[in-house]
């Protein structure tokens, strides 16, 4: 076996293939909403979320933590965020439209943090902190009481979450010298350059 086929086979693992589910639920989630299918939108959506949940606890299970696998996470994480934002605009434009600066706080959430990590270091970062875990579970929750009906303030409150959480990321990009993946918090990384005199 060559070492480009031991590269193929080593991200052909089950965390990434979780991960690799929500590139291929993209689309399809877009083609229901474009077709008005909210319930199955919702349903698959939900299926989404709970691989986002399982990726990660299936990489540190099995010992199969990477890089890669990090930077896939978070790439599939803004495809499908945006995503929502396009599918949830086809099929509840009244409600998009009503919370409309809450649901640009999200997808700013979402590429700000990109766009710094592209200018400082001509790539995505992966940071995974506690903050956009947070921010992911309170978003993904709050999107069904807000679509099904429920209360609005939820959902404002995740999407001020998620803002909070992308500036922390922000602020590690402007902390790190070179990008790194699955760090906790700015706290950890302060704390960390204090012991290090960095």
């Amino acid at each position: 076996m060559n070492s480009q086929q031991h590269t193929e086979q080593s991200r052909l693992t089950l965390p990434n293939m979780l991960t690799g589910f929500r590139f291929i639920a993209a689309p399809v989630l877009l083609w229901l909403a474009w077709h008005g299918y909210g319930i199955a939108f919702m349903i698959l959506l939900a299926v989404a979320f709970l691989t986002d949940l399982l990726d990660g606890l299936a990489a540190r299970l099995t010992g199969q933590v990477s890089p890669f696998g990090a930077t896939l996470d978070s790439w599939a994480d803004v495809i499908i965020y945006l995503t929502i934002a396009i599918g949830c605009w086809w099929l509840w434009p009244d409600v998009v439209y009503r919370e409309l600066i809450f649901v640009g706080l999200i997808v700013a959430s979402c590429l700000l943090p990109a766009f710094a990590g592209f200018s400082k270091f001509g790539r995505f970062t992966s940071y995974h902190t506690w903050g956009v875990k947070i921010a992911a579970a309170s978003m993904g929750l709050t999107l069904y009481v807000l679509f099904l009906g429920g209360p609005v303030w939820p959902f404002r409150l995740a999407a001020v979450i998620c803002l909070l959480a992308a500036l922390e990321e922000i602020a590690l990009t402007l902390l790190l010298s070179e990008p790194e993946s699955n760090v906790r918090s700015v706290w950890d990384v302060l704390k960390r350059s204090a012991r290090t005199g960095r």
